[in-house]
Order: C-alpha cells, then sequence, then structure tokens
C-alpha cells in the first residue's frame, strides 16, 4: 500500500475551525473531503427508559442549508478507500476526528454512515453508553442510524462503513497497527486517520 502523504488534501467546501478546541489540547483543522450526500434526516430517538444525557450527543445538522449538488466522492480503488492523514499529536488526535466528524456531517453524510476508532482512551460517548451494558451499546451499532464509536480493542466487531475515521489517541505500536488494519478493512469509501504522519506512515508501510 502506498504511504500517505505528510500533509492533508484541503478542500474548499470544508473550512473552519472547531468554535472551542477542548482545553490544553491542540489540533489542527482537518479537511476531509466527504462527497456530498443528501441531507440527513433527523435520526430516531432510541427506545427504552430516559438515560442521563451522553457527554457527546451528535445531531444530523438538520438546521443547515442542504448541500450543493456536485460531482461524488472519488469512488474507493479496487484494493481499499480512498485514505486521508490529519496530523495531530496524541493530546489532539480525538479533537481532529471530532472537526472531521463534524465536517462530514456538515456535507451531507448521514450519522450512520460513520465510524470513529479511538487507539487510546475510549471516546466519551463509548465510555457512557458501555456503561449500560454491552448488549444496549451493540445494538445502537446494529440500528446504524447513528455515528459509531469504539476502539481498537472492539473494533474488529465493527460493521463496515462508508466513512472510518481513526484517532490515533495513544496505545503501544500493535494496537495501532490492529485499529489501522480493521479501520481499512471496514471502511467502504473513505478512511480519515489523526495523528502523528510518521508513526501512521511507518504502520501503514510496514503492511497494514
Amino acid at each position: 500500500m502506498p504511504l500517505l502523504p505528510e500533509e492533508p488534501q484541503i478542500h474548499e467546501s470544508a473550512q473552519g475551525p472547531r468554535a472551542t478546541p477542548a482545553s490544553g489540547r491542540t489540533a489542527p483543522t482537518p479537511r476531509p473531503v466527504p462527497g456530498p450526500r443528501p441531507a440527513a434526516s433527523s435520526r430516531p430517538g432510541r427506545p427504552g427508559p430516559p438515560r442521563p444525557a451522553p457527554p457527546v450527543q451528535r445531531t444530523s445538522r438538520d438546521a443547515a442549508p442542504a448541500a450543493k449538488p456536485g460531482p461524488s466522492a472519488p469512488p474507493a480503488a479496487a484494493d481499499g478507500p480512498q485514505i486521508q492523514l490529519i496530523p495531530a499529536s496524541v493530546e489532539g488526535a480525538l479533537d481532529a476526528a471530532e472537526e472531521a466528524v463534524d465536517l462530514l456531517l456538515d456535507s451531507g453524510r448521514a450519522p450512520g454512515e460513520v465510524l470513529v476508532i479511538t487507539t487510546g482512551e475510549q471516546h466519551p460517548w463509548a465510555t457512557h453508553e458501555l456503561s449500560f451494558g454491552e448488549a444496549s451499546y451493540w445494538a445502537q451499532h446494529d440500528a446504524g442510524d447513528d455515528v459509531f464509536y469504539t476502539d481498537a480493542q472492539l473494533a474488529d466487531r465493527a460493521k463496515a462503513r462508508p466513512v472510518v475515521v481513526v484517532a490515533v489517541n495513544g496505545g503501544p505500536e500493535s494496537v495501532t497497527a490492529s485499529a489501522l488494519k480493521a479501520a481499512h478493512a471496514g471502511a467502504l469509501a473513505l478512511l480519515i486517520v489523526c495523528g502523528d504522519p510518521r508513526r501512521i506512515n511507518s504502520v501503514l508501510g510496514a503492511g497494514v
């Protein structure tokens, strides 16, 4: 597999930094190039008794204007998805992944088309939902109507989705390699990796 470029591609239609970055973290503004899709509809509510609000709640961006017609994203290559690298530190990788997801949803991607994998600390949403048990957590994955967050240890269980975002936010090289392998296999069209370019290229160059 060819190595990723040191700098991410910049798409003119996907601009704008996060309004309020996480305290103590800095992350470059990602520039994923998602293909315009029809605006996503409102996500249905989850059945069952009320729960405390999760740390992060995704929306389908209904308030945003519908995406203008345009060319579709490049189709996935025969040997795998399109790959984009967003340079970020270990501390900033999760923030970079969050902004990548925001840009994907703003561009018209449906929430259920996006899977996010972390290599280090779990995303707060995953931690919150797993507190209700794995059965409930994976039921939301199977419903496929929302962005789903998991970590490298559970990534092999996640089903393929059009877009997979990986936040290289820690963990040993073996875990990073496992996450990238699962992400590459599970991304149908686009794989976005947020982290240290040299580390990521080293892992990808090793044959992931």
